[in-house]
């Protein structure tokens, strides 16, 4: 497998652009393992049986059993075993930490004009289980504020300030406009997803699912990062977002974390 960061911005005459791209992804074949899982969130390694996929060292998953919804990472495999399987829980995920298309530089994330290059719905398991997900539902009324005076959120300043801290730690790990169509992880106490609709510099359909009924800081920091990384689209990047309707950046320590690192066989080139 390579895996390959390369700096071109001659074809673009711009700022330097990142090109990230992997062989194709493996058959995920199910192949019966006893794993080794390492969960840094609570620096532990335990072991789980897994007979729904192929997994190497260095895959992310996700298990059931008391641990349900810590990422953890795979750090050895053994198919010569035999158990009883009462006393095991089970991998019950793995986690596609592909990542196909060109990626330009946009602050402290990475942007791109591609929507096959890191969707919503594949960069959401880096934070989130798939079998944890629930069905939500949601409502909407007409107001709608301008995205260059979020004065018109009207939020308490406590919550302003707890925003802008979130907006500066770079909790928005994740941010899309795909049509009009907005999206955005917010790494906190927990992950948590906004929505949104943008046109025209105006921000309406404002949801978070921390739940909260009036606007929370994880949405003030969201329009914090739109706001910045629309600013780097029009002025470096235009003519690719006009084209194509769409942008998702990520941030960087994000990207590196889950798309290259724990791959041992893994290399980038400058």
């Amino acid at each position: 497998m390579s895996f390959k960061i390369g700096f071109a911005s001659e074809s673009y005459n711009k700022n330097a652009a990142e090109t990230i791209r992997r062989e194709p992804q493996r058959t995920i074949a199910p192949r019966k393992s006893l794993v080794q899982v390492y969960f840094p969130d609570r620096n532990t390694t335990l072991t789980y049986f897994n007979d729904r996929f192929d997994l190497y060292c260095g895959d992310l998953v996700y298990v059931d059993g008391k641990l349900t919804g810590l990422i953890g990472r795979i750090t050895d495999v053994n198919y010569n075993f035999k158990i009883k399987i009462s006393d095991y829980k089970r991998v019950i995920a793995l986690v596609d930490t592909t990542v196909h298309g060109q990626f330009f530089m946009a602050g402290s994330h990475f942007v791109t004009f591609d929507r096959n290059a890191l969707p919503s719905n594949k960069i959401i398991t880096w934070f989130k289980s798939p079998e944890a997900e629930e069905e939500f539902v949601s409502g909407n009324d007409d107001t709608s504020f301008r995205l260059d005076d979020l004065s018109g959120m009207n939020i308490s300043k406590s919550i302003a300030e707890r925003g802008h801290k979130y907006y500066m730690e770079n909790k928005v790990r994740y941010i899309s406009v795909d049509n009009g169509k907005g999206y955005a992880i917010v790494e906190g106490n927990d992950c948590y997803e906004i929505e949104f609709r943008y046109h025209n510099g105006e921000i309406s359909q404002l949801v978070c699912s921390c739940f909260c009924s009036y606007s929370c800081k994880h949405e003030f920091a969201s329009m914090l990062q739109l706001r910045e990384t629309l600013e780097i689209i029009g002025k470096n990047y235009a003519d690719e977002y006009e084209h194509s309707g769409y942008f998702a950046a990520v941030n960087k320590g994000t990207l590196f974390a889950f798309a290259i690192d724990g791959k041992d066989n893994a290399s980038f080139t400058l």
